[in-house]
């Protein structure tokens, strides 16, 4: 066995197309071809359904894709280490994340980069919790931030990074004080702007209505929360959203933000890696950042609100 066909395969699995596999792996279509058939000659067991055009992986084929995919992880991992141990930690970093948590990514990368500065980062932003657990699995990821509740089920090392908690974004109605709390059931009168209902983020708060007994139909969703917050700047809607994402965008000018309580819900969110031993040295590098970023503390720390611009917002009766 060759790592070369491993190599082969795993490109096939990515591509699910031989000549587009072949082209990734820098090779002919036929060359790719028989380097697969002599693997399965050499395991015994067919790996490739084979028609006119790739059909897919034999069952057997999808076991040993997973295998290939941590045996070559490892390889990489270890050729990283040899490299670091000789001149410092090179390579990539490639990290994803939720959106809802894509601000605590940025907390990460930068000293991670001042610790290494012979690596480099890859910020695979905006994915779905399953998207990230499916690159984790076959090794497309090094580390993702997400919520521990969409990994709990998998054999991830999980270090905790802070509470998800969210707040009411609104329109300025008065130049007097905001108010101290809003309850998620007041919260459901307002014209919402919402995340789409297929991303976690979203489905965190519908679970929520739901344990208040409310159920909320949103005028418009969008897929992203910077967009969340331009859709409140535009003056009909109110949105909830992350209060980490305030350490972002701070209380823009005319909004302000409401602490949502009754009841106080938290998501906790943390930094996922593939469960191996040893760690991968950038998997190492980047633990070793967490311990010393302090991601809870500065994600509470706010930018001073801007001035209020006086425009006006109706609340709901």
């Amino acid at each position: 066995m060759q790592l070369r066909q491993l190599e082969y395969l795993v490109a096939l699995g990515r591509a699910r197309h031989f000549a587009r596999a072949a082209q990734a792996c820098y090779v002919s279509q036929p060359t790719l071809s028989e380097g697969i058939r002599k693997l399965e000659d050499e395991l015994g067991i067919p790996l490739v359904r084979r028609g006119r055009r790739f059909d897919g992986f034999t069952p057997e084929g999808e076991r040993v894709v997973l295998w290939a995919q941590r045996i070559l992880a490892d390889r990489d991992a270890m050729e990283s280490e040899i490299q670091a141990l000789r001149a410092g930690l090179s390579g990539r970093l490639r990290i994803g994340t939720v959106p809802t948590a894509s601000t605590a990514v940025a907390l990460l990368t930068q000293p991670f980069c001042a610790a290494n500065p012979l690596a480099t980062v890859q910020v695979f932003a905006d994915l779905q919790a399953e998207d990230i657990v499916r690159r984790l699995r076959r090794y497309e990821l090094d580390a993702a931030v997400t919520y521990q509740s969409s990994v709990a089920a998998h054999d991830f090392t999980f270090v905790p990074l802070y509470r998800e908690r969210h707040v009411l974004l609104t329109r300025r109605t008065t130049a007097g004080p905001d108010p101290a709390e809003i309850s998620w059931e007041e919260a459901a009168r307002y014209p919402l702007c919402l995340l789409h209902p297929m991303m976690q983020g979203r489905q965190v708060l519908d679970a929520v209505f739901e344990a208040v007994g409310v159920s909320v139909t949103p005028r418009v969703e969008t897929d992203s929360i910077a967009s969340l917050f331009a859709q409140v700047r535009a003056g009909q809607w109110a949105s909830i959203v992350p209060y980490a994402w305030l350490h972002v965008f701070g209380v823009p000018t005319g909004m302000r933000v409401v602490p949502l309580v009754r009841p106080v819900r938290t998501e906790r969110i943390g930094l996922v890696l593939p469960a191996r031993e040893p760690v991968s040295v950038i998997g190492q590098a980047l633990i070793d950042v967490v311990a010393r970023a302090g991601v809870a503390a500065a994600l509470e720390r706010l930018p001073q609100p801007a001035p209020d611009d006086g425009t006006p917002f109706d609340a709901p009766r």
